[in-house]
């Protein structure tokens, strides 16, 4: 579909900046409807505070706790994705089948919230490098067949002049975790096809601020 941004509510763009790789968007609010309609529910009421920005905390602040509050009833689980890879030799005259186990062959990292094969995380401000982290996190669970689809929430270069107002820009540095250092790494295609819909966080999302 051409139009994709016709299948994503208007509460959210207006709230958010959204991308969207592989058709992920198209995946979602097609063949994941229900999964689809709670995530987008969950962003809609998502709002935050100065004082949320202020404290900070990192990905262990309230903003984080924020979204957990609106999907863990809804059944979003944190998940990892573990497992061995079991490699089988076919030799000819005699024949014969050699089996090696390859211990730990996938060690993914955990994955926020994650239900039916739709997975979502969230770095509010963490290091940069932890993007790398989850996109192979999203890599390796696609590839394995457990999601269709991803979606990253992160925080949008529009809070930079927020945060040079407030006088706490330096705690949130170009080399934590926003909108900036993800797209490049997801254009180089360190997700590996997964789809991806991204969600950048704007001053619209913080209800006690005034531009």
């Amino acid at each position: 579909m051409s139009d994709w941004k016709s299948l994503v509510p208007e509460k959210l763009l207006s709230k958010y900046e959204i991308y969207n790789f592989n058709h992920a968007v198209e995946v979602l609010s097609q063949a994941y409807a229900d999964e689809y309609a709670e995530l987008t529910g969950a962003l809609e009421s998502f709002a935050l505070s100065v004082s949320d920005v202020i404290t900070g905390g990192g990905n262990e602040s309230t903003i984080p706790k924020k979204l957990s509050a609106r999907l863990r009833p809804l059944d979003w689980k944190e998940i990892k994705i573990t497992g061995d890879l079991l490699v089988k030799l076919h030799s000819r005259n005699p024949t014969k089948i050699e089996e090696i186990t390859i211990k730990d062959f996938i060690d993914g990292h955990n994955i926020d919230y994650v239900k039916n094969r739709v997975a979502a995380d969230m770095e509010w401000n963490s290091k940069d490098q932890t993007f790398d982290r989850d996109l192979y996190a999203f890599r390796t669970f696609y590839e394995c067949g457990i999601i269709s689809c991803g979606v990253i929430i992160t925080r949008s270069e529009q809070l930079n002049d927020v945060f040079a107002k407030l006088g706490i820009k330096q705690k949130y540095g170009a080399g934590t975790t926003w909108r900036g250092k993800l797209l490049p790494r997801i254009n180089s295609g360190r997700h590996g096809g997964c789809p991806l819909m991204v969600v950048g966080i704007t001053p619209r999302a913080i209800t006690d601020w005034e531009a």
